[in-house]
C-alpha cells in the first residue's frame, strides 16, 4: 500500500452503553462532489439508536484529529512516522531529511487494565522529501525498514473524546526488524496481532527483474536497518507478529513462525483462542487455517490450505459459490520453523525451473504450480523437506499438494461469532480467479470483476481434512459466496473518473464485524473510486451506508471497532497514499484537488458519535 492518513473513527453519545434490545442504524452520507470535500477525510453520516420502546436517538458523526505522522507526540523527539535502524537510530532519506512513513495502517486501541494504548503500523515509505516516489527513485531502496508506534491515549469520560498523550516506536530488534506491516487484528486475550507481507521476497525461485527486486529490498534491510552489520534473508520476514502491551506502557514483540510464511494481510483468531485465518495478499494466493495445539497457542499448531470446489456455473458473475475442503500442510512449533529459516534457503527445499528451462524429458517428478505470481514454476520437493516447505514456502507447498492458489488480492478477515461466519475481502476478482483453460489446475472459474467483493464463509465443526483426519476446531470453513450487496459493480467512467459504482463498495480491503451493531464495516483500497470510503453493512437489514470519505487517491486502512469503552464506541480507520490519484480521475478536477492535499501528513483521528454498544 502507500502513504496513509490514519483516522480513528470514534463514536460517542452517552456515558452509558446501549440496552441489549436496542439496535443501531447508520444513515449514510453522499459521495464528495467538490474539490474541498474530495481533498479531506470527513464524515457527514448519522447514527440512529432504536430503543426497545420504539424511540429513536439520532446523532451526527464528525471527524476529529489525534495526530499526524509529521507530529511529535508528547515527549517524543521524532515525528510519529519516523523510521529507525536496529539501534533505534532515526533513518534519513537521500536528502538528509528524516525518513518518515506516510503509511499508518493497522490500529489496535487496547484497554490494558484501565490504561488506553494505540498500536499503529507504518506499512512502507511512499514518498521522499523532494516529492519523488520512494519506490521509483534511483537514489533510494525498493523497501525501507518499517515500524510500529505505541501511543498512550486519554479519554474524556464526559464526551468520549480521545487525546494522544505520549508516543514511542516499538522495538523489533529482537526479531530482526519488520517487513511491510499491513493490516492487523486484536486477539481474544487483548494483544495486537500484526502482519508482514513478503512482497518481493517470494520471488526467491525466479530470475530477472523480480528476483533483483527482492535482493534490492533485502539489501536495504541489511544496510539501513542492520546498519551494514548483518545480512537480512528472505525467510526472516513474512510472519504474523504479536505486540503485547503492559499496563506500564512497555511492549514485547514476537513473530509466530508456526503460523506459516506468506504475504499476510492479517490473521484473525476465532473465539476458541486457537483457530486463525489469514488474508493472503497478492496474485495466485490461497486461503489458510491455523489450529493451535491449545488456547492462546500460536507457536505450536497445524497449518491447512483450502481447496475451492465451485458449485455454480463456469464464469459465474456473482463471484462464485463453492464448497471448501482442507489439505493438511503440516504441524510444527515456532522453535522448529525458526531453526529452518536460519539454516535453509529455497534451493534446499525445492528444485525449480521456469518454463523456458523446463524439459519434461529430462526433468522427472516435477509439478507445475502458480503460487504468489502468475508465472508457472516447475517444482520438485527435495527429500525430507515436507515440513520445512509447509512453513517456509507455505503458498508453494499448498499448490504443490493440490490446494487452491488462485485467489487474488485477498485482504481482511472478520469474524461473526454468533452466526459462525467469516467475512473475507477480495479486493479484485480477476487474474487467477478467472477461468483459465491454459493451465491444468483451474479451480476458480468466475467472471472478472475489477470492483471486487466481500465473501461470506460458513463455519462448522466435525470436519475432516483430505487425509480423513478430524480437524480439531469448531470453526472450519465449509462454503463461501458473495452476498449480492457486497459485490462491486463496474460502470462506464463517470464525470469524476470513477469506474465502479459510487454507491457500492469497490475493492474491499479492511473488514471488521461488530456483534452488538450486527454490522460489517468495510474500508476500501480502490483504484476504481476517486475517493475511498468506509461503509457500514447491516447483515440483517442488508442496508449499506457510506460513513466516511478519505482524501482523493487515499486508501482506507486500519479498521477496528471498539464496541464499549467507558460508555463510548470507537471505530478506527486510516487513509493511505492520499494524493495518489487514479488514472481515470478528471484532470481538471485533479488540478483543483491536488494543492489541497498534503501528501506528507497522514492524520490519525476519529469520528465522534455513537454510544457504547
Amino acid at each position: 500500500m502507500k502513504s496513509l492518513t490514519p483516522l480513528l473513527v470514534s463514536l460517542s453519545l452517552a456515558a452509558s452503553s446501549l440496552c441489549a434490545d436496542s439496535s443501531v442504524e447508520f444513515i449514510g452520507m453522499e459521495a464528495p462532489n467538490t474539490p474541498e470535500k474530495m481533498a479531506k477525510a470527513y464524515s457527514e453520516a448519522k447514527v440512529i439508536i432504536h430503543t426497545p420502546n420504539g424511540g429513536k436517538i439520532e446523532r451526527a458523526l464528525s471527524y476529529q484529529t489525534l495526530f499526524g505522522v509529521k507530529d511529535k507526540v508528547g515527549t517524543s523527539k521524532n515525528p510519529a512516522g519516523q523510521l529507525y535502524s536496529i539501534s533505534q537510530k532515526p533513518l534519513m532519506d537521500p536528502f538528509g531529511k528524516p525518513l518518515i512513513a506516510e503509511t499508518p495502517d493497522s490500529n489496535s486501541l487496547l484497554n490494558v487494565e484501565g490504561s488506553l494504548y494505540l498500536v499503529t503500523h507504518y506499512e512502507y515509505d511512499w514518498i521522499l522529501s523532494d516529492g519523488s516516489s520512494a519506490e521509483k527513485s534511483e537514489m533510494w531502496h525498493n523497501r525501507a525498514p518499517m515500524s510500529m508506534t505505541l501511543t498512550s491515549i486519554h479519554q474524556d469520560m464526559r464526551d468520549g473524546k480521545l487525546k494522544a498523550v505520549d508516543q514511542y516506536p516499538i522495538d523489533f530488534s529482537k526479531v530482526g526488524g519488520i517487513w511491510i506491516p499491513c493490516f492487523g487484528s486484536q486477539t481474544p486475550w487483548n494483544t495486537h496481532l500484526g502482519s508482514e507481507e513478503d512482497y518481493d521476497l517470494y520471488f526467491t525461485a525466479a530470475s530477472g527483474k523480480e528476483y533483483k527486486k527482492a535482493q534490492k529490498g533485502l539489501k536495504a534491510m541489511s544496510e539501513l536497518y542492520f546498519e551494514g552489520k548483518q545480512e537480512a534473508k528472505a525467510y526472516d520476514y513474512g510472519y504474523i507478529t504479536e505486540v503485547t502491551v503492559k499496563p506500564n506502557g512497555k511492549t514485547s514483540v514476537k513473530k509466530h513462525y508456526a503460523m506459516g510464511h506468506g504475504t499476510w494481510e492479517m490473521a484473525k483468531v476465532m473465539s476458541d483462542a486457537k483457530t486463525a485465518f489469514f488474508g493472503d495478499d497478492g496474485t495466485q494466493v490461497g486461503l489458510y487455517m491455523y489450529v493451535g495445539d491449545g488456547e492462546k497457542e500460536l507457536d505450536s499448531g497445524t497449518l491447512y490450505a483450502a481447496v475451492w470446489k465451485q458449485t455454480n456455473e463456469d464464469n459465474a458473475k456473482d463471484g462464485g459459490q463453492a464448497i471448501l475442503n482442507w489439505i493438511k500442510l503440516g504441524h510444527a512449533s515456532s522453535e522448529e520453523v525458526w531453526r529452518w529459516k536460519e539454516n535453509l534457503t529455497f534451493n534446499d527445499i525445492f528444485e525449480a525451473y521456469a518454463p523456458a528451462e523446463y524439459d519434461p524429458q529430462k526433468h522427472e517428478g516435477f509439478k507445475a504450480v502458480k503460487a504468489g505470481h502468475s508465472e508457472i514454476e516447475y517444482l520438485k520437493l527435495k527429500p525430507n523437506m515436507e515440513r520445512a516447505a509447509a512453513f517456509l514456502e507455505t503458498r508453494r507447498y499448498a499448490a504443490y499438494l493440490g490446494a487452491t492458489t488462485e485467489f487474488n488480492k485477498m485482504e481482511g478477515v472478520a469474524f461473526n461469532k454468533e452466526d459462525k461466519k467469516l467475512y473475507i475481502a477480495m479486493s479484485y476478482i480477476e487474474k487467477g480467479m478467472a477461468k483459465d483453460a491454459s493451465f491444468a489446475k483451474d479451480d476458480i472459474k468466475v467472471a472478472k470483476n475489477r470492483c471486487g467483493g466481500t465473501y461470506e464463509v460458513a463455519l462448522s465443526s466435525g470436519i475432516s481434512d483430505s487425509d480423513g483426519e478430524l480437524i480439531k476446531s469448531d470453526f472450519v470453513p465449509v462454503s463461501m459466496h458473495v452476498p449480492a450487496p457486497l459485490l462491486g459493480e463496474e460502470i462506464a467512467t463517470d464525470m469524476f473518473g470513477n469506474t465502479c459504482a459510487v454507491d457500492k463498495v469497490a475493492n474491499t480491503d479492511n473488514v471488521f464485524y461488530s456483534s452488538r451493531a450486527r454490522t460489517l464495516f468495510i474500508g476500501e483500497d480502490s483504484g476504481t473510486h476517486v475517493n475511498n470510503y468506509v461503509w457500514a453493512y447491516n447483515i440483517d437489514t442488508k442496508k449499506l451506508s457510506r460513513i466516511l470519505s478519505v482524501p482523493a487517491g487515499a486508501e482506507s486502512t486500519g479498521l477496528q471497532v471498539v464496541e464499549n469503552l467507558n460508555g463510548h464506541a470507537y471505530i478506527m480507520s486510516n487513509a493511505q497514499h492520499q494524493g495518489d490519484f487514479i488514472k481515470t480521475m478528471d484532470k481538471v478536477l485533479q488540478i483543483q484537488v491536488a494543492p489541497k492535499i498534503d501528501k506528507f501528513q497522514a492524520p490519525v483521528g476519529y469520528i465522534h458519535g455513537i454510544p457504547g454498544l
